[in-house]
């Protein structure tokens, strides 16, 4: 039990890094940005919400596999994705992005225009302007996106499965310990490996609505 659960949370962490990383770049082009580029961009960060898992998973599987430039190069190099835990953390941090893109695009855009206008008299790049103001105004909606990636990603089945298989104490997670479970009939352990699941999601949730809660007092009493 505590196998897959940690594998879960080392899985989701590494996967939250790398979504956020990439979804606060995303997301801030995509706040700046209005052009065909900027549209194109939007709708392919947007796909992995409504591409089923699988078939997600198996596009990457494409893209990571050992017939692929890009699986070729990372075997030689000795990182390999396919059937280990990073390539399950990097098919979760796909799941997730979208969730990262959406809440920071939305805190980048809430942002007052004025204050980048006044920045960008006094000479400071657009680089500077992101990182001394956008950023420490929007920090909650990122953190949202962060809670929620998080989320997602300790949920995550079926690109993991595609991507990393089901391998006992390598890439097993906990979703995929109560689908094992549930296979041979151990009602009692995927029971017990469910309920631990959701526990751990309410409190995310709970956690997310707090801050959407303090986000939203807190623009009331400017």
């Amino acid at each position: 039990m505590w196998k897959p659960l940690l594998l879960s949370i080392q899985i989701a962490g590494s996967a939250t890094i790398v979504s956020l990383i990439a979804g606060v770049v995303i997301a801030a082009l995509l706040s700046r940005w209005r052009n065909p580029i900027a549209g194109a961009l939007d709708a392919f960060v947007t796909l992995p919400m409504v591409l089923p898992p699988t078939v997600l998973g198996y596009f990457l599987l494409v893209f990571w596999g050992a017939q692929s430039p890009v699986g070729q190069f990372l075997d030689q190099i000795g990182l390999p994705l396919v059937f280990t835990w990073r390539g399950a953390a990097l098919a979760a941090s796909v799941v997730a992005l979208p969730l990262v893109v959406l809440s920071s695009r939305a805190a980048f855009d809430a942002v007052d225009p004025s204050l980048r206008d006044v920045a960008r008299t006094l000479g400071r790049s657009e680089l500077s302007i992101f990182l001394s103001i956008t950023l420490p105004l929007g920090w909650r909606g990122v953190l949202s996106g962060g809670i929620l990636a998080f989320a997602r990603a300790l949920g995550e089945f079926g690109a993991t499965l595609m991507v990393a298989s089901n391998i006992p104490g390598k890439t097993q997670t906990l979703p995929l310990a109560i689908y094992d479970a549930v296979q041979s009939g151990n009602q009692s352990e995927a029971n017990l490996l469910a309920l631990g699941l959701t526990l751990t999601a309410i409190i995310l949730i709970l956690a997310f609505r707090r801050l959407g809660t303090t986000i939203v007092g807190g623009r009331a009493h400017e």
